[in-house]
């Protein structure tokens, strides 16, 4: 397979602002529909007995639009539990934001609403509503793109969910489609408990490929997570499949 891949590499095409195609894909600020479907499989976990594992199926669309003079980036995060040592399986909590986008000399900047909806009510998730505000950026250099991107989420009427996430954004181009980075990692402070609740370190390596004039990237992630204070997964594999749609 990897063979078929290094052989038929896809052409890297520019997106509105000297973007390839293939760097787009791995940019949040980047003004480029997609429909990324994920499996997220949690080899261990942390003070769990056993050999214990879990599942989850994500589906992830983005979808840029306009309002006026300013551009949008809508993206929602939709995770179905396949299979959970504590929680039932099915929809869990989801994830929505709607990033306003600037772009500069040097790269992108945007700032947003996100929100957390209870969609997995107290069987698969938190069972209460969040809203914060999401900044990020990324800037370009060449074929490096980094950034990061900040979503902060606080409880409305609850008591569970005050916390801020961080996801550093490093990924560089190795040519014939293919990438290598940092994964889908975020960093996550826990305000009620003033600690970390999810420190992971994760590499990522990517390849986009075209069937016919139809765009996909592929990619697999690994992660281990430093945080053990409580119960969560320790090491993460994820495999994507994420469908692009350029103008």
């Amino acid at each position: 397979m990897l063979g078929f891949f290094a052989g038929t590499g896809i052409a890297q095409e520019s997106e509105a602002g000297g973007q390839s195609l293939g760097q787009a894909a791995e940019d949040p600020t980047a003004s480029l529909m997609s429909l990324q479907i994920a499996d997220w499989f949690n080899a261990s976990f942390d003070h769990l007995p056993g050999d214990e594992s879990a599942n989850t199926v994500v589906l992830r669309p983005v979808i840029p639009f306009r309002t006026g003079e300013m551009s949008h980036i809508f993206r929602a995060t939709i995770p179905f539990l396949t299979d959970h040592p504590l929680l039932d399986s099915g929809l869990s909590d989801v994830t929505l934001f709607d990033l306003v986008v600037f772009n500069e000399d040097w790269g992108r900047w945007g700032l947003g609403p996100v929100a957390l909806l209870p969609t997995g009510g107290d069987d698969r998730g938190v069972d209460e509503w969040a809203l914060g505000p999401a900044i990020g950026f990324t800037a370009r250099q060449d074929k490096l793109i980094w950034g990061l991107f900040n979503q902060n989420l606080f409880n409305i009427g609850g008591e569970n969910v005050n916390a801020s996430l961080i996801q550093p954004i490093v990924n560089y181009g190795l040519g014939n489609g293919w990438s290598i980075g940092s994964s889908e990692m975020s960093f996550a402070w826990d305000w009620e408990a003033d600690r970390w609740s999810s420190l992971p370190l994760g590499v990522k390596i990517s390849k986009l490929q075209k069937f016919g004039e139809f765009p996909v990237q592929f990619s697999l992630q690994y992660e281990h997570d430093l945080a053990d204070a409580t119960v969560g997964p320790e090491d993460t594999i994820r495999f994507t499949l994420k469908m692009l749609f350029p103008k």
